[in-house]
């Protein structure tokens, strides 16, 4: 009779891993950066990732949560880093979400490999790239825009999501040029860090890897159940004057579970380092 207790515990996991999926959280870091202008001090950028709206689950309801969550931060600038759509069936809960965003510096977004059916997710179907702009989002591909906060020029830069595999270090232009007093990278793939001269002075903005998904916790860590052979995983990485923070994304992808990488929505506040 051991079946029975198999199944509870498989239907326990299930329903906990469901919860967990709905259940994001806005995460508060302070991240210095090396050369940050002073008028750039303090300065509080949103990051989103993977709202894989359209997937099988609760995607649609986390993403309006995780909106929420940005909103009441009040950040000044807000950045989307792919994969916003994981079937097109989730173009209209993507244009209702997206529209609810607002920053005094504008709301950015770049895609990622579901949006241009760079996947082999049974669920997933690209489609086209809906009007962005009419819900006020600018989406970036490959192209940088600049705005202007309290006299400092802001370079945004989008990379449209190239593996490594097809370009070398995901960048197939090279390292986008800028001309700011402070230069963000909005870039679906973590690799672009890994890509980035060693004389970079920026912020990449990354997700895809949703912190594993589905983890294991463990003395040491948490032990990912997915893209075990990724470097960066979640959080903050630093090299000189460059620095990228990866999200774990809000939605799901192939299993609308998560357990142990719990969604999030980051604000970030940058300082001088």
């Amino acid at each position: 009779m051991i079946v029975l207790p198999l199944v509870g515990a498989a239907v326990l996991g299930a329903a906990a891993g469901a919860a967990e999926a709905l259940a994001v959280v806005r995460t508060e870091r302070q991240l210095p950066l090396h050369g940050l202008p002073v008028a750039c001090a303090g300065l509080r950028i949103a990051h989103v990732s993977d709202l894989h709206l359209g997937a099988p689950g609760v995607n649609a309801a986390a993403a309006r949560r995780a909106v929420g969550l940005v909103q009441e931060a009040a950040p000044d600038l807000i950045a989307i880093t792919g994969d916003l759509r994981t079937h097109p069936r989730g173009t209209d809960d993507l244009l209702e979400v997206l529209g609810a965003l607002d920053a005094p510096l504008g709301v950015f977004a770049t895609l990622g490999n579901h949006d241009v059916g760079g996947v082999r997710d049974p669920f997933s179907r690209a489609g086209a790239i809906p009007d962005l702009a009419a819900v006020g989002v600018r989406l970036l591909r490959d192209e940088t825009a600049v705005v202007e906060h309290a006299g400092a020029r802001i370079a945004v830069s989008g990379v449209d999501p190239h593996r490594p595999r097809e370009v070398p270090n995901g960048l197939p232009e090279g390292w986008p040029a800028a001309d700011g007093d402070l230069h963000v990278v909005l870039a679906h793939y973590p690799d672009v860090y890994e890509g980035a001269p060693d004389d970079a002075a920026a912020l990449i903005l990354a997700g895809h890897l949703h912190g594993g998904q589905i983890c294991l916790p463990w003395p040491t860590g948490r032990i990912r159940f997915s893209q075990l052979g990724e470097a960066f995983a979640d959080g903050v990485y630093q090299r000189g004057a460059l620095a990228m923070h990866v999200s774990r994304g809000v939605g799901t992808t192939f299993v609308p579970l998560r357990l142990f990488a719990r969604p999030e929505v980051t604000i970030l506040e940058l300082v001088a380092g």
